[in-house]
């Protein structure tokens, strides 16, 4: 089992949720126009895409609508670093190359 499947189980679990997962949404901001934001998500909202693994339960991505076009088609994982552990968006196909140099922001394709 990924990493990121193990972690998104393990939300669910600590919050004794099975319907808790990560929400990633897209913002405006950073240097080059658009950043990720991702956080705890304990309910969804009628206008949000729900994920989830066919065979590891619990495991719950949720994205809004507005969201959905602007990470279409991307890898999302969870790394560890000697800085710490995260969920990030490792491949994105809307994003114009590889986003500023903290890899905070990017830029949408056009």
């Amino acid at each position: 089992m990924s990493k990121f499947l193990k972690q998104l189980r393990n939300i669910a679990q600590r919050q004794n949720n099975e319907n808790a997962g990560l929400r990633i949404a897209v913002e405006s901001g950073g240097c080059h126009g658009y950043q990720y934001k991702m956080e705890l998500a304990t309910k969804r909202n009628p206008d949000d895409y729900h994920f989830s693994h066919p065979t590891i339960k619990p495991s719950n991505v949720i994205i809004d609508a507005v969201s959905m076009s602007l990470v279409k088609g991307s890898v999302i994982d969870f790394a560890t670093e000697l800085i710490g552990s995260s969920f990030r968006v490792a491949e994105n196909p809307q994003a114009k190359g590889s986003g500023c140099g903290c890899g905070v922001s990017w830029e949408l394709k056009l």
